[in-house]
């Protein structure tokens, strides 16, 4: 069952990132959601993670209002409960900032990422069952790092002694997961998920696509993120029509 080895490579990556340190400064907070919304993410494996994918989409991490809410990756919570039919209950981290409270589903605060990014496939696809008959959605590292102002942090900013450790790890479960849902492309989603696909990935049969992160930390993604990451995706051969 397709399903049923995700979640269990995804416990053990939940296992090996919770044990991983990282430096103080930069990182104060550290929030595992494969931990303390196990739940809500082990929902979206079972129902949507349910067949071999064409298309895997690859993030980089949990943003404050999204995956670190509702453990989806570019999980905004109206996305999440309203179009994916996920709601469960969500405990807290074990040490929280508390400028980053974990509200869960609860939350009233709007992941735009996960807004614009979700928003695409839905207005695309219409319903789900359509998107995920051929398509996935992952994030690299489960990790959210927070700075001591509860600001995030961004695996990429990562000193190389502790990025390490953390590449080796999230490289391994992108290894596996690939194996597991053979798909024929991996699109990073913003430059980071792109390198370390590239990286993870080099010797196994898949191609590598892209599009522009819709972080609206980007001002290429405040104007029409969705027209351009169509026209990408239609230049790569990923999407037609």
């Amino acid at each position: 069952m397709i399903a049923g080895s995700l979640i269990r490579i995804s416990r053990i990556l939940a296992r090996k990132a919770e044990a991983l340190r990282f430096p103080e400064p930069p990182v104060a907070h550290v929030y595992n959601p494969l931990v303390y919304a196990r739940v809500a993410h082990e929902a979206y494996l079972s129902r949507y993670a349910d067949g071999r994918k064409r298309v895997v989409f690859l993030g980089m991490n949990p943003g404050p209002f999204g995956m670190m809410q509702t453990a989806v990756p570019f999980g905004e919570v109206t996305v999440v409960r309203d179009w994916l039919g996920i709601e469960s209950g969500v405990e807290r981290p074990e040490r929280e900032h508390p400028r980053r409270p974990v509200e869960g589903f609860g939350t009233t605060r709007s992941e735009v990422s996960g807004r614009r990014l979700w928003g695409l496939f839905r207005e695309r696809f219409g319903v789900p069952g359509d998107f995920f008959t051929g398509h996935f959605v992952a994030n690299y590292c489960p990790l959210a790092l927070l700075e001591s102002s509860g600001r995030n942090f961004t695996p990429d900013r990562l000193p190389s002694t502790a990025a390490r450790p953390l590449t080796e790890v999230c490289d391994a479960h992108l290894r596996e997961m690939v194996r597991i849902l053979e798909p024929r492309w991996v699109v990073g989603v913003g430059n980071f998920a792109r390198r370390r696909a590239g990286e993870a990935l080099r010797d196994l049969p898949v191609r590598l696509g892209h599009i522009l992160h819709p972080s609206p930390a980007s001002p290429a993604a405040n104007r029409d993120w969705a027209g351009r990451a169509t026209a990408q995706l239609r230049e790569q051969g990923i999407w037609s029509g």
